[in-house]
């Protein structure tokens, strides 16, 4: 029981991170009356991916872990744009680099034990496990977007492809957490649902 709760402590402090990053971003969006990328929300997503990532290890949900994954280094791409990446202690650099190719390397060594626990978990049948995973391809796949975007125009940027994404991929998260009764997907991704339909709100005034 004790480390139950230890394990939503971890989710939820993840998704408090998650939920800081949009309420910053959210806030300085409506000041300057068009939506912008600020830095902070990019060091609150590394916190909150490493979170999360942990979370879904412990939790053996493969659709988190697989979700953050995809995201992490762009996050890390994101602080470099930022100028923030080289204020980093090179410890913590190195333990942010290094993280998901230990764990990598720790899945390759123990194959059969990570495909029993994530792929054959009796908590999450293979048509839930592929229903969760699409949601958290679809929900990382605008850091994808935004990164390709990002790299074109030379900055960091949040453009409104990426909010429309946002929100397709944080109602299949939902509907995923519901399923799964998982109370720190649902609360840490129905928080974002209004700040994604602000922004894209923010972003067509802006573009008036």
């Amino acid at each position: 029981m004790e480390n139950h709760f230890i394990v939503l402590a971890i989710g939820f402090l993840a998704q408090g991170f998650f939920s800081a990053r949009i309420l910053v971003q959210w806030i300085m969006s409506e000041r300057a009356k068009h939506v912008l990328s600020p830095s902070l929300f990019w060091i609150f997503s590394i916190a909150g991916a490493y979170l999360l990532c942990l979370y879904g290890w412990l939790r053996h949900d493969f659709a988190i872990v697989f979700g953050q994954c995809i995201s992490y280094y762009i996050y890390l791409y994101n602080l470099k744009l930022k100028g923030i990446w080289t204020h980093v202690p090179w410890l913590l650099r190195s333990v942010l680099l290094l993280t998901p190719v230990v764990a990598l390397c720790f899945v390759m060594g123990n194959a059969a034990e990570f495909i029993d626990n994530f792929l054959h978990n009796k908590d999450v049948p293979m048509w839930l496990l592929v229903y969760g995973s699409a949601g958290q391809v679809l929900f990382t796949l605008r850091f994808v977007y935004q990164w390709l975007y990002s790299n074109r125009e030379g900055e960091s940027r949040l453009p409104v492809g990426f909010w429309i994404i946002s929100l397709m991929g944080s109602l299949l998260i939902v509907s995923y957490g519901i399923i799964r009764l998982d109370i720190v997907l649902i609360v840490g991704q129905s928080f974002g649902l209004f700040a994604y339909i602000r922004n894209l709100f923010i972003a067509r005034k802006d573009k008036r």
